[in-house]
């Protein structure tokens, strides 16, 4: 808890001789380097942009303030602090107050909002997949794994379930059997049973944030009945050893309220070509027909 002097000032306190307002550049980048690695809760993040919207007088605000500015508790403002780094709110606005240089930010002519903020550490995201996506053989291995198994099981639960419907939608066009799991409950198991009694030997799984449990019980069950696991996973998880036999990852943008995930669709994408370059032609057929038809059936406007 903080003294009640520092938890009853004013909107603004007087500033102190030779300190600079922080740069809202610089704090974003500050909190992003702080935060590298973490998973932020919806709070922590709710006070990350409300110090990013009120960088020019976030080093005079009191932690109440910024606590009703963020709609969030006192507590939260102080344990929030303490997850940047800092022994407290005191020491984290003594640090403001000194003037955050905006050397750390990136550069930008003019200000940017949390969306375009959001929006541009998508780029980053998407620049960091090109060069893990350098590993071609990687993706072919993933490529044979998808084509060849006969069914193909697709898991998404929760967050991860429009990822694997995604893919479950555009890979159904070209392969003869593939199989969505994201419906969870006690019946997954039977599916995953009954899809490798039918031949399946490939379980596609999608897990991002907050990796439910379920899904990781099914992809141990998937691997015990002998099926191998393809596993397309945020790439702030870490935990992977021995829970996959091909992994590739995406990073998760967190600046919003809700994660977005860019450079999973990408994936998505990739994937598909992959596995469609080892179906020996089938594919670049079943495509043609499904084009013949829908023309013929006018189900297209364009």
């Amino acid at each position: 808890m903080q003294s009640g002097s520092e938890a009853a000032g004013g909107s603004e306190l007087p500033a102190v001789p030779g300190a600079a307002p922080a740069d809202r550049h610089a704090v974003r980048a500050e909190i992003e380097r702080r935060t590298a690695g973490q998973r932020l809760t919806p709070a922590q993040r709710r006070i990350a942009q409300c110090m990013v919207e009120h960088s020019a007088g976030l080093g005079f605000l009191s932690s109440m303030e910024l606590a009703k500015l963020a709609n969030v508790s006192q507590p939260s403002v102080t344990r929030f602090a303490m997850v940047l780094g800092f022994e407290g709110y005191l020491e984290m606005r003594r640090f403001l107050r000194s003037g955050l240089s905006g050397e750390a930010a990136a550069p930008a002519d003019v200000e940017t909002n949390r969306y375009q903020a959001a929006a541009l550490s998508e780029a980053s995201n998407l620049t960091e997949l090109a060069q893990a996506l350098g590993d071609a053989d990687l993706i072919d291995r993933f490529g044979e794994a998808l084509a060849h198994s006969r069914p193909l099981a697709v898991l998404g639960l929760r967050a991860s379930a429009g990822l694997a419907t995604q893919f479950e939608y555009f890979a159904s066009k070209v392969h003869p059997n593939v199989r969505l799991l994201a419906a969870g409950g006690s019946l997954i198991e039977d599916q995953i049973e009954q899809c490798h009694a039918a031949g399946g030997r490939t379980l596609l799984a999608f897990m991002m944030p907050l990796y439910p449990r379920e899904t990781l019980r099914t992809i141990a069950f998937a691997r015990q009945v002998g099926m191998r696991v393809a596993l397309v996973a945020d790439a702030s998880y870490v935990d992977h050893d021995g829970l996959a036999d091909m992994l590739l990852t995406a990073r998760v943008n967190s600046r919003l309220v809700y994660d977005s995930y860019a450079g999973a669709s990408v994936l998505i994408s990739v994937l598909l070509d992959a596995m469609c370059s080892h179906m020996n032609g089938e594919a670049q057929k079943r495509l043609d027909q499904i084009h013949r038809s829908s023309q013929k059936r006018k189900v297209f406007a364009g």
